[in-house]
């Protein structure tokens, strides 16, 4: 590991060299690039150096107790600190482990998310307009960026199918794990005899492809424009504004018709099309390797059932690590933080089973 953190620690180093250059600072891609990685590397090398002040306390403190020093007060002190530093180089160590994990080069991104309404009708519906809402939150807590893409409400103001963006720096690496069936148990409000009803509802989680990672010939495009409307009087278009846009060789569909410009809406449903075509691709390379790592947390497969949602109990739990909450409430009005931590952690302690450290 030691030799390995090295490697970074000198890597980290030439890009801020290579930063000041003249050069780099005319050169707009390559400067992107160079701050991107010595962002990423930044946290390894400042907990690097924590580790190596410990090791140098520990050091230290180790050749003043072996001098044969009679004084017992420093004696003490020298214990004390013998002690402290250990326990922080320890500390550090698992630190530096995880940070040291082979990365997700899509952690990064912003994402598109896809809701759509499963079992359960009218009542899955409404459950999945309850979890836009905590994602939006969640986002807001987050201070990203939500943009609606398309959505098809009902008439008592659930929605069978939205699909909508999430822009900010890490959002993909905070929201993957939330790809898969999420089940809720309630009462509906339309339910005379109090009968709990369970009805599921589908969350697809889609890292932001950029333009230049998906190459789409405009021939394999079918594109159909149509008058955009909802349910329950909402404004309906006179012009045709919405868009739909079938990509012929995979037969991916993608519809925008939340704004009224038909471009807009057009470079919406692309840049949907482009995540949906990445993902694809990704699934594919992974089913490609033979020894495809399944994570503990689950594999993201929507046909997956990740979570229930308990309204008579106030439970959330989370299926994939038998994580309980009694705050329900909380969770659904975006407070994720709790559930996202322990997933990531479970990730991260199964990629480190299978780590060389």
């Amino acid at each position: 590991m030691i030799e390995k953190l090295e490697s970074v620690y000198k890597r980290f180093q030439d890009i801020g060299e290579e930063l000041q250059s003249p050069g780099v600072a005319s050169d707009v891609e390559r400067y992107r690039q160079l701050m991107k990685e010595y962002k990423y590397l930044t946290p390894i090398v400042e907990k690097y150096r924590e580790y190596r002040a410990a090791e140098a306390d520990m050091q230290e403190a180790g050749e003043l107790l072996e001098s044969g020093e009679e004084d017992q007060e420093l004696r003490e002190m020298a214990q004390e600190q013998y002690y402290a530093a250990k326990q922080l180089s320890e500390k550090t160590a698992e630190e530096l482990k995880i940070l040291l994990l082979p990365r997700d080069e899509n952690d990064d991104r912003s994402v598109i998310v896809e809701i759509r309404g499963g079992a359960g009708g009218e009542e899955a519906a409404l459950f999945a307009a309850s979890l836009f809402r905590m994602y939006s939150m969640y986002a807001e807590s987050k201070r990203w960026k939500t943009e609606v893409i398309n959505s098809n409400e009902t008439e008592l103001g659930g929605l069978k199918e939205i699909s909508f963006s999430i822009s900010g720096d890490g959002a993909y690496s905070r929201l993957k794990f939330e790809s898969g069936v999420h089940r809720v148990q309630r009462v509906p409000e339309t339910e005379t005899q109090g009968r709990i009803h369970t009805s599921t509802v589908t969350v697809a989680v889609l890292p932001e492809a950029e333009e230049v990672e998906v190459e789409i010939n405009p021939k394999d495009l079918q594109i159909d424009t149509y008058r955009s409307g909802g349910a329950g009087g909402q404004h309906v278009n006179k012009t045709e504004s919405a868009i739909r846009i079938t990509h012929l060789p995979t037969g991916i569909v993608v519809e925008c018709q939340d704004e009224r410009s038909q471009y807009k809406n057009k470079d919406k449903a692309m840049k949907v099309l482009r995540s949906r075509l990445l993902e694809a691709k990704r699934r594919e390379q992974e089913q490609s390797v033979a020894a495809e790592r399944r994570s503990q947390v689950g594999s993201g497969d929507r046909s997956e059932r990740i979570r229930t949602y308990n309204y008579p109990q106030g439970r959330v739990t989370d299926h994939r690590i038998g994580l309980t909450l009694y705050r329900l409430g909380a969770v659904l009005d975006g407070d994720l933080d709790e559930i996202v931590d322990a997933l990531t952690a479970a990730d991260q302690a199964e990629k480190l089973k299978e780590s060389s450290f």
